[in-house]
Protein backbone atom coordinates (compact mmCIF):
# COMPACT_ATOMS: atom_id res chain seq x y z
CA UNK A 1 0.00 0.00 0.00
CA UNK A 2 1.14 3.76 -0.76
CA UNK A 3 1.75 6.37 1.56
CA UNK A 4 2.16 10.03 0.37
CA UNK A 5 4.33 12.61 1.94
CA UNK A 6 3.28 15.82 0.45
CA UNK A 7 4.90 19.25 0.48
CA UNK A 8 2.99 21.92 2.68
CA UNK A 9 1.48 24.33 0.53
CA UNK A 10 0.12 26.03 3.06
CA UNK A 11 2.01 29.96 3.02
CA UNK A 12 4.91 29.76 6.16
CA UNK A 13 4.60 26.09 7.01
CA UNK A 14 8.09 24.53 6.80
CA UNK A 15 7.45 21.31 8.93
CA UNK A 16 6.67 18.35 6.85
CA UNK A 17 4.91 15.07 8.23
CA UNK A 18 8.01 12.45 7.60
CA UNK A 19 11.98 12.30 8.27
CA UNK A 20 14.05 9.84 6.95
CA UNK A 21 13.92 8.51 10.13
CA UNK A 22 10.40 7.54 10.62
CA UNK A 23 10.30 6.85 6.42
CA UNK A 24 12.52 3.80 7.84
CA UNK A 25 9.72 3.03 10.28
CA UNK A 26 7.11 3.25 7.79
CA UNK A 27 8.78 1.14 5.41
CA UNK A 28 9.69 -1.46 7.98
CA UNK A 29 5.86 -1.94 8.44
CA UNK A 30 5.24 -3.23 4.64
CA UNK A 31 4.04 0.42 2.98
CA UNK A 32 5.54 1.91 0.10
CA UNK A 33 5.88 5.82 0.62
CA UNK A 34 6.14 8.47 -1.74
CA UNK A 35 7.61 11.68 -1.22
CA UNK A 36 6.90 14.80 -3.29
CA UNK A 37 10.25 16.68 -4.25
CA UNK A 38 11.17 19.04 -1.84
CA UNK A 39 8.64 18.11 1.06
CA UNK A 40 11.74 18.52 3.41
CA UNK A 41 13.80 20.86 2.62
CA UNK A 42 12.18 23.51 4.73
CA UNK A 43 12.65 20.74 7.75
CA UNK A 44 16.17 19.82 7.05
CA UNK A 45 15.81 16.76 4.88
CA UNK A 46 17.25 16.59 1.50
CA UNK A 47 15.39 14.04 -1.23
CA UNK A 48 18.68 12.12 -1.46
CA UNK A 49 18.31 11.55 2.70
CA UNK A 50 14.76 10.23 1.86
CA UNK A 51 15.88 8.06 -0.79
CA UNK A 52 18.60 6.57 0.96
CA UNK A 53 16.19 5.86 3.73
CA UNK A 54 13.69 3.78 0.94
CA UNK A 55 11.22 6.21 -0.47
CA UNK A 56 10.34 7.04 -3.77
CA UNK A 57 10.45 10.44 -4.81
CA UNK A 58 8.08 12.39 -6.60
CA UNK A 59 7.97 15.20 -9.06
CA UNK A 60 4.53 15.95 -7.52
CA UNK A 61 2.11 13.70 -5.43
CA UNK A 62 -1.20 11.79 -6.87
CA UNK A 63 -3.59 12.07 -4.66
CA UNK A 64 -5.76 9.53 -6.05
CA UNK A 65 -3.09 6.86 -6.36
CA UNK A 66 -2.08 7.01 -3.10
CA UNK A 67 -3.75 4.79 -0.08
CA UNK A 68 -2.30 6.72 2.87
CA UNK A 69 -2.08 10.65 3.06
CA UNK A 70 0.08 11.53 6.07
CA UNK A 71 -0.19 15.78 6.25
CA UNK A 72 0.42 18.51 8.82
CA UNK A 73 -1.60 21.76 8.07
CA UNK A 74 -5.62 20.71 7.63
CA UNK A 75 -6.66 19.73 3.94
CA UNK A 76 -8.46 21.75 1.88
CA UNK A 77 -11.74 20.70 0.58
CA UNK A 78 -10.22 19.85 -2.82
CA UNK A 79 -7.61 17.86 -1.72
CA UNK A 80 -9.98 15.89 0.63
CA UNK A 81 -12.03 15.35 -2.81
CA UNK A 82 -9.00 14.08 -4.98
CA UNK A 83 -7.82 11.53 -2.60
CA UNK A 84 -9.73 8.03 -3.69
CA UNK A 85 -12.69 6.59 -1.57
CA UNK A 86 -11.31 4.56 1.46
CA UNK A 87 -8.04 6.55 1.50
CA UNK A 88 -6.70 7.07 4.90
CA UNK A 89 -5.50 10.39 6.13
CA UNK A 90 -3.85 11.59 8.57
CA UNK A 91 -2.97 14.99 10.26
CA UNK A 92 -3.48 18.04 11.89
CA UNK A 93 -7.25 18.51 10.91
CA UNK A 94 -8.71 21.18 12.90
CA UNK A 95 -12.19 20.06 12.61
CA UNK A 96 -14.30 23.00 14.18
CA UNK A 97 -12.39 25.28 12.00
CA UNK A 98 -12.39 23.15 8.92
CA UNK A 99 -16.05 22.08 8.21
CA UNK A 100 -15.36 22.19 4.35
CA UNK A 101 -12.87 19.89 4.57
CA UNK A 102 -14.34 17.50 6.65
CA UNK A 103 -17.59 17.25 4.84
CA UNK A 104 -15.74 16.78 1.95
CA UNK A 105 -13.79 14.07 3.37
CA UNK A 106 -16.95 11.96 4.21
CA UNK A 107 -19.15 12.75 1.10
CA UNK A 108 -15.66 11.47 -0.52
CA UNK A 109 -15.76 8.26 1.51
CA UNK A 110 -11.97 9.13 3.03
CA UNK A 111 -11.17 7.64 7.04
CA UNK A 112 -9.54 10.56 8.25
CA UNK A 113 -7.47 11.07 11.63
CA UNK A 114 -7.20 14.06 13.06
CA UNK A 115 -4.36 14.30 15.50
CA UNK A 116 -5.81 16.66 18.00
CA UNK A 117 -8.35 14.17 18.67
CA UNK A 118 -6.17 11.60 19.93
CA UNK A 119 -7.06 10.45 23.56
CA UNK A 120 -4.91 12.04 26.44
CA UNK A 121 -4.16 8.46 27.94
CA UNK A 122 -0.50 7.57 28.51
CA UNK A 123 -0.79 4.75 25.86
CA UNK A 124 -1.25 7.55 23.39
CA UNK A 125 1.48 10.27 24.58
CA UNK A 126 3.79 8.72 21.29
CA UNK A 127 1.19 10.40 19.27
CA UNK A 128 0.06 13.31 20.96
CA UNK A 129 1.14 15.97 17.90
CA UNK A 130 -0.81 18.63 20.43
CA UNK A 131 1.59 17.80 22.94
CA UNK A 132 4.55 17.69 21.02
CA UNK A 133 4.06 21.16 19.34
CA UNK A 134 3.32 22.69 21.99
CA UNK A 135 6.30 22.28 23.34
CA UNK A 136 8.08 23.72 20.43
CA UNK A 137 5.99 26.83 20.03
CA UNK A 138 6.24 27.28 24.22
CA UNK A 139 9.95 27.14 23.86
CA UNK A 140 10.37 29.60 20.41
CA UNK A 141 7.80 32.10 22.13
CA UNK A 142 10.34 32.95 24.79
CA UNK A 143 12.92 33.54 22.29
CA UNK A 144 11.26 36.07 20.16
CA UNK A 145 10.51 37.90 23.77
CA UNK A 146 13.91 38.37 24.22
CA UNK A 147 14.89 38.92 21.18
CA UNK A 148 12.60 41.96 21.36
CA UNK A 149 13.30 43.03 24.82
CA UNK A 150 15.40 45.87 25.31
CA UNK A 151 17.50 44.13 28.17
CA UNK A 152 18.72 41.30 30.07
CA UNK A 153 16.67 38.29 31.02
CA UNK A 154 19.19 37.58 33.86
CA UNK A 155 20.72 39.08 36.56
CA UNK A 156 23.91 40.80 36.17
CA UNK A 157 26.10 42.11 38.67
CA UNK A 158 28.83 44.11 36.98
CA UNK A 159 31.65 46.88 38.18
CA UNK A 160 29.32 49.55 36.52
CA UNK A 161 26.20 48.23 38.80
CA UNK A 162 23.75 45.97 38.66
CA UNK A 163 21.36 44.81 36.61
CA UNK A 164 18.34 42.99 37.98
CA UNK A 165 16.85 40.27 36.06
CA UNK A 166 13.60 40.51 34.09
CA UNK A 167 10.42 39.26 35.32
CA UNK A 168 8.44 37.12 33.34
CA UNK A 169 5.22 36.45 33.90
CA UNK A 170 3.21 33.30 31.93
CA UNK A 171 -1.02 32.81 31.57
CA UNK A 172 -1.79 29.34 30.83
CA UNK A 173 0.54 26.27 32.38
CA UNK A 174 -0.49 23.59 29.88
CA UNK A 175 2.73 22.15 27.71
CA UNK A 176 3.51 25.36 26.15
CA UNK A 177 3.13 27.45 29.55
CA UNK A 178 4.97 25.01 31.52
CA UNK A 179 8.24 25.01 28.62
CA UNK A 180 7.90 29.15 28.22
CA UNK A 181 8.56 28.65 31.97
CA UNK A 182 11.35 26.79 31.85
CA UNK A 183 13.02 28.13 29.14
CA UNK A 184 12.31 31.67 30.34
CA UNK A 185 14.36 30.26 34.20
CA UNK A 186 16.93 29.20 32.49
CA UNK A 187 17.48 32.70 30.64
CA UNK A 188 17.87 33.89 34.39
CA UNK A 189 14.67 35.70 34.45
CA UNK A 190 12.44 35.38 37.25
CA UNK A 191 9.34 33.89 36.40
CA UNK A 192 6.01 34.04 37.71
CA UNK A 193 2.71 31.60 36.23
CA UNK A 194 -1.18 32.00 36.50
CA UNK A 195 -3.84 28.87 35.37
CA UNK A 196 -6.92 28.24 36.16
CA UNK A 197 -6.70 24.63 37.45
CA UNK A 198 -5.06 24.45 40.62
CA UNK A 199 -3.35 21.28 39.94
CA UNK A 200 -0.80 23.33 37.87
CA UNK A 201 0.88 25.05 40.64
CA UNK A 202 3.15 21.72 41.63
CA UNK A 203 4.15 21.95 37.46
CA UNK A 204 4.80 25.52 37.65
CA UNK A 205 6.84 25.27 40.70
CA UNK A 206 8.69 22.07 39.07
CA UNK A 207 9.85 24.68 36.36
CA UNK A 208 11.52 26.60 38.58
CA UNK A 209 8.50 29.19 38.44
CA UNK A 210 6.14 31.24 40.85
CA UNK A 211 2.85 30.43 40.85
CA UNK A 212 0.26 33.58 41.17
CA UNK A 213 -2.67 32.25 42.99
CA UNK A 214 -6.26 33.97 42.65
CA UNK A 215 -9.45 33.76 44.36
CA UNK A 216 -11.24 32.29 41.57
CA UNK A 217 -13.37 28.92 40.48
CA UNK A 218 -11.77 26.37 39.50
CA UNK A 219 -11.95 25.09 35.48
CA UNK A 220 -10.71 21.80 34.67
CA UNK A 221 -12.17 19.57 31.58
CA UNK A 222 -11.45 16.18 30.59
CA UNK A 223 -8.10 15.20 29.98
CA UNK A 224 -6.70 17.90 32.08
CA UNK A 225 -7.71 20.67 29.78
CA UNK A 226 -8.67 23.93 30.86
CA UNK A 227 -12.56 25.17 30.62
CA UNK A 228 -14.06 28.44 29.53
CA UNK A 229 -14.16 30.23 32.80
CA UNK A 230 -18.22 32.10 32.95
CA UNK A 231 -18.19 35.85 32.15
CA UNK A 232 -18.33 36.91 35.61
CA UNK A 233 -15.50 34.76 36.55
CA UNK A 234 -13.59 35.99 33.53
CA UNK A 235 -14.05 39.34 34.19
CA UNK A 236 -12.95 38.75 37.94
CA UNK A 237 -9.96 36.97 36.63
CA UNK A 238 -8.78 40.09 34.76
CA UNK A 239 -8.96 42.39 37.52
CA UNK A 240 -7.10 40.59 39.64
CA UNK A 241 -4.36 39.88 36.97
CA UNK A 242 -4.13 43.50 36.16
CA UNK A 243 -1.44 44.21 38.66
CA UNK A 244 0.87 41.26 37.94
CA UNK A 245 0.43 42.50 34.26
CA UNK A 246 1.77 46.12 34.98
CA UNK A 247 4.35 44.32 37.08
CA UNK A 248 5.96 42.68 33.85
CA UNK A 249 8.37 43.03 31.95
CA UNK A 250 7.48 39.81 29.47
CA UNK A 251 3.56 38.34 29.40
CA UNK A 252 3.27 35.71 27.61
CA UNK A 253 -0.30 33.87 26.79
CA UNK A 254 -0.50 30.12 26.04
CA UNK A 255 -4.42 29.77 27.03
CA UNK A 256 -6.32 27.77 24.84
CA UNK A 257 -9.63 25.86 25.10
CA UNK A 258 -10.02 23.06 22.57
CA UNK A 259 -12.70 23.55 20.14
CA UNK A 260 -13.14 27.05 21.10
CA UNK A 261 -11.63 30.49 20.33
CA UNK A 262 -8.91 31.30 22.75
CA UNK A 263 -10.24 33.13 25.99
CA UNK A 264 -9.79 37.12 26.25
CA UNK A 265 -7.37 36.97 29.24
CA UNK A 266 -5.65 40.81 29.24
CA UNK A 267 -7.40 44.00 27.99
CA UNK A 268 -5.57 46.68 26.42
CA UNK A 269 -5.95 48.77 28.95
CA UNK A 270 -4.20 45.72 31.20
CA UNK A 271 -1.18 46.09 28.68
CA UNK A 272 -0.98 49.90 28.74
CA UNK A 273 0.02 49.33 32.41
CA UNK A 274 2.80 48.32 31.61
CA UNK A 275 6.61 50.16 31.57
CA UNK A 276 7.66 50.89 28.60
CA UNK A 277 9.63 48.60 26.11
CA UNK A 278 7.58 45.53 27.76
CA UNK A 279 7.14 42.74 25.59
CA UNK A 280 3.82 40.73 25.31
CA UNK A 281 3.88 37.53 23.24
CA UNK A 282 0.45 36.47 22.63
CA UNK A 283 0.77 31.97 21.51
CA UNK A 284 -3.02 31.88 21.10
CA UNK A 285 -3.02 35.05 18.21
CA UNK A 286 -4.04 32.22 15.21
CA UNK A 287 -7.11 31.20 17.31
CA UNK A 288 -8.25 34.44 18.30
CA UNK A 289 -5.82 36.02 20.51
CA UNK A 290 -5.80 36.22 24.90
CA UNK A 291 -5.10 39.53 24.41
CA UNK A 292 -6.50 42.30 22.97
CA UNK A 293 -6.02 43.44 19.31
CA UNK A 294 -3.56 40.84 18.86
CA UNK A 295 -3.20 39.71 15.52
CA UNK A 296 -0.80 36.97 14.12
CA UNK A 297 2.43 37.49 12.71
CA UNK A 298 1.80 41.24 13.68
CA UNK A 299 4.34 43.16 16.21
CA UNK A 300 1.75 46.00 17.12
CA UNK A 301 3.00 48.98 19.26
CA UNK A 302 0.60 49.75 22.11
CA UNK A 303 1.44 53.40 23.91
CA UNK A 304 1.88 52.73 27.19
CA UNK A 305 -1.27 54.87 29.78
CA UNK A 306 0.68 57.99 30.63
CA UNK A 307 2.10 58.01 26.97
CA UNK A 308 5.60 58.04 27.92
CA UNK A 309 6.65 54.81 25.67
CA UNK A 310 5.29 51.73 24.11
CA UNK A 311 5.06 48.14 24.90
CA UNK A 312 4.87 45.57 21.90
CA UNK A 313 2.50 42.92 21.52
CA UNK A 314 3.47 40.29 19.43
CA UNK A 315 1.14 37.88 17.85
CA UNK A 316 3.09 35.29 17.18
CA UNK A 317 1.97 32.61 13.97
CA UNK A 318 3.42 29.72 13.14
CA UNK A 319 5.69 29.40 15.87
CA UNK A 320 6.41 25.17 15.60
CA UNK A 321 6.71 25.83 11.80
CA UNK A 322 9.46 28.07 12.69
CA UNK A 323 11.27 25.40 14.40
CA UNK A 324 10.73 23.25 11.43
CA UNK A 325 13.75 21.05 12.13
CA UNK A 326 12.81 19.69 15.10
CA UNK A 327 9.16 20.33 15.06
CA UNK A 328 8.87 17.89 12.29
CA UNK A 329 10.99 15.31 14.10
CA UNK A 330 8.53 15.08 17.08
CA UNK A 331 5.30 15.38 14.55
CA UNK A 332 6.59 12.98 12.31
CA UNK A 333 7.07 10.22 14.93
CA UNK A 334 3.53 11.17 16.17
CA UNK A 335 1.82 10.43 12.68
CA UNK A 336 3.82 7.17 12.33
CA UNK A 337 3.63 5.90 15.54
CA UNK A 338 -0.63 6.24 14.64
CA UNK A 339 0.05 4.47 11.66
CA UNK A 340 1.86 1.69 13.67
CA UNK A 341 -2.22 0.86 15.32
CA UNK A 342 -3.34 0.72 12.09
CA UNK A 343 -1.29 -0.98 9.83
CA UNK A 344 -0.34 -5.14 9.97
CA UNK A 345 1.92 -6.33 7.57
CA UNK A 346 1.71 -3.51 5.07
CA UNK A 347 -2.18 -3.49 4.81
CA UNK A 348 -4.57 -1.29 6.48
CA UNK A 349 -6.06 -2.85 9.70
CA UNK A 350 -8.62 -0.50 11.56
CA UNK A 351 -9.72 -1.57 15.37
CA UNK A 352 -12.28 0.47 16.51
CA UNK A 353 -12.51 -1.51 19.82
CA UNK A 354 -9.25 0.19 20.04
CA UNK A 355 -9.83 3.57 21.96
CA UNK A 356 -6.77 5.60 20.33
CA UNK A 357 -8.12 4.54 16.93
CA UNK A 358 -11.76 5.14 17.77
CA UNK A 359 -11.18 8.68 19.69
CA UNK A 360 -9.17 10.19 16.85
CA UNK A 361 -10.91 8.90 13.87
CA UNK A 362 -12.80 11.83 12.24
CA UNK A 363 -14.58 10.42 9.19
CA UNK A 364 -15.07 6.93 8.49
CA UNK A 365 -17.54 5.39 5.80
CA UNK A 366 -19.16 8.36 4.75
CA UNK A 367 -19.62 9.73 8.67
CA UNK A 368 -18.41 11.95 10.39
CA UNK A 369 -17.49 10.13 13.91
CA UNK A 370 -16.36 12.96 16.02
CA UNK A 371 -19.94 13.90 17.11
CA UNK A 372 -19.18 17.40 18.28
CA UNK A 373 -17.51 18.19 14.87
CA UNK A 374 -21.17 16.26 13.05
CA UNK A 375 -23.13 18.95 15.36
CA UNK A 376 -21.00 22.07 14.26
CA UNK A 377 -21.83 20.70 10.62
CA UNK A 378 -25.67 19.44 11.23
CA UNK A 379 -26.17 23.37 12.54
CA UNK A 380 -24.47 24.54 9.33
CA UNK A 381 -26.34 22.74 7.04
CA UNK A 382 -29.77 23.39 9.12
CA UNK A 383 -28.37 27.58 8.74
CA UNK A 384 -27.69 27.07 5.59
CA UNK A 385 -30.98 25.54 4.75
CA UNK A 386 -32.98 27.97 6.69
CA UNK A 387 -31.29 30.72 4.62
CA UNK A 388 -32.16 29.32 1.33
CA UNK A 389 -36.02 29.22 2.20
CA UNK A 390 -35.48 32.64 3.55
CA UNK A 391 -34.07 33.99 0.41
CA UNK A 392 -37.25 32.52 -1.45
CA UNK A 393 -39.99 33.56 0.06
Amino acid sequence: MKLGIPRERREGERRVAATPDTVRQLTGMGLDVLLETGAGTAAGHSDHDYRQAGAEIVPELDYGAVDFLAHVRPLDPDTAGALKPGAVAVGLGSPSSELPTVQALADNGVTSFALELVPRISRAQSMDALTSQALVAGYRCVLEAAIRLPRFFPLYMTAAGTIPPARVLVLGAGVAGLQAIGTAKRLGARVFANDIRPASADEVASMGGTFIRLDLETAEAAGGYARQLSSDAGTRQRQLLAPHVAQSDVLITTAAVPGRPAPLLVTREMVQGMRPGSVVVDLAAESGGNVEGSLPGQDIPIPTADGSGHITLVGLKDPASAMASDASRLYAKNVANLLALMVRDGALALDFDDEVVAGACLTHDGVVRHQPTAALLAARTGAAATARQDGGL
